[in-house]
């Protein structure tokens, strides 16, 4: 039978020393990977804040940009009894409004709408359609037309209406 290897009692030592030290960077590690891991969660955390606080005050600004409007032109709301104390006929209403309908409910619906509000609003306050809005420091004006309902059904947007009107204009500047 061969002999049996018995490591020395000097390796056995180095190789202690050796596990000991691989075990104290591990540990090390561990704890710069701890330290790294609480400062990513508490940067996390302030955004978070942060953000919350900052749609908080989106909110609260779009609230009060709402009540200021609804203070300025309350909405009003069409309803079929008022409608027809107020016209003999749903012609008479219809002519007036000048909208194609085949009932008071439809006609009430219709004018309950937000695109047909904010032309009647328009209507009652300054009659020329020039509105004056400020976007940061640019002070921009703006002109307000009401569109018949059958021209907003086919350019429901101000972008459809003002890239036809475009279109319109550089076809008639070029057979000028």
């Amino acid at each position: 039978m061969g002999k049996k290897s018995v490591p020395s009692t000097q390796s056995k030592a180095t190789l202690g020393n050796q596990i000991r030290s691989i075990a104290d960077r591990l540990k090390q590690e561990t704890e710069v990977q701890i330290k790294a891991t609480s400062r990513i969660l508490d940067a996390a955390a302030q955004i978070s804040q942060n953000h919350e606080r900052l749609i908080n005050e989106v909110v609260e600004m779009v609230e009060e940009d709402l009540e200021q409007e609804s203070q300025i032109f309350p909405r009003q709301i069409y309803k079929v009894d008022i409608l027809k104390q107020q016209f003999k006929t749903l012609r008479e209403a219809k002519s007036h409004f000048n909208l194609k309908v085949n009932s008071w409910e439809t006609l009430a619906n219709k004018l309950n709408e937000p695109s047909l509000q904010e032309c009647f609003l328009e209507q009652k306050h300054p009659s020329d359609g020039i509105r004056k809005e400020e976007h940061g420091q640019e002070k921009i004006e703006k002109i307000t037309v009401c569109l018949q309902p059958d021209v907003a059904e086919i350019f429901p947007t101000e972008e459809a209406v003002n890239e036809a009107l475009r279109f319109l204009i550089r076809i008639t500047n070029k057979h000028l």
